[in-house]
């Protein structure tokens, strides 16, 4: 019982990071529109290093072709997700643009992962829990950001931002309990790793990144440029 109260104060503890985005929240309308690219520049960055060298890498620790069919199958996922949101909004006028959503399902799997490892490490060590839930928190308060921002730039408001991000963020109590009470059933974690790797490639490269390519000044170019590398610098620090 101690073990799980350990992991729902865990997992908890990292839901509530999802509400850093919270502070853009006094940010005056004007100033937070020019600011909003840049945001998308770094969670372009924090997605890609994400998956190179956070998911996809653990998925790794095992070496298996499956790996790689989950990857692509993450890529084909989100391609048909975001093609059915497509021809809903062709349908209807939709005043959200499709990779907000994209960017909701690839953090809630990845808030999902985060879950089952917490779960998973406190179940082995009460250290090992804890080494990982602070590791998890080292990597979400960027990460979250950055999607605060993209969500922002694809048309939700502040606050339909802050709540639809926190809810995506409280999966990672749901994989907690999955993994707490059903560690048998679940599928080996390598492959929701590399689905989710595949995923955070498809938003970043053909949602994300054609998204700074509308502007075109040099100054700004330049700084798209050096938040993109920014999120790729930071995750590759929080490797650990």
């Amino acid at each position: 019982m101690l073990t799980l109260v350990w992991i729902l104060g865990s997992t908890a503890l990292v839901s509530v990071i999802s509400l850093v985005g919270a502070i853009l929240i006094a940010v005056k309308e004007t100033a937070l529109k020019k600011v909003l690219l840049v945001f998308v520049s770094f969670a372009s960055g924090s997605l890609l290093g994400g998956a190179f060298f956070h998911l996809i890498p653990e998925a790794f620790s095992t070496l298996d072709d499956g790996i790689f069919i989950a990857v692509v199958f993450g890529l084909l996922v989100f391609f048909l997700f975001e093609k059915s949101i497509w021809r809903h909004c062709h349908e209807r006028e939709c005043k959200v643009h499709p990779f907000a959503y994209l960017n909701l399902a690839g953090d809630g799997m990845h808030n999902f992962i985060d879950g089952i490892a917490i779960a998973a490490s406190f179940l082995t060590s009460e250290s090992l829990g804890i080494i990982t839930t602070l590791a998890v928190l080292m990597h979400e308060i960027p990460q979250e950001l950055g999607d605060f921002g993209v969500l922002l730039y694809g048309g939700f408001s502040k606050r339909k931002a802050i709540s639809l991000n926190f809810l995506s963020a409280i999966l990672a109590i749901t994989g907690a309990l999955m993994t707490y009470f059903f560690i048998g059933f679940l599928p080996p974690s390598k492959y929701i790793l590399a689905f989710t790797g595949g995923g955070f490639i498809y938003i970043a490269t053909t949602d994300l990144i054609p998204e700074l390519h509308k502007e075109t000044g040099t100054k700004i170019s330049i700084v798209e440029v050096a938040f993109l590398l920014l999120g790729i610098m930071i995750m590759i620090l929080l490797r650990g």
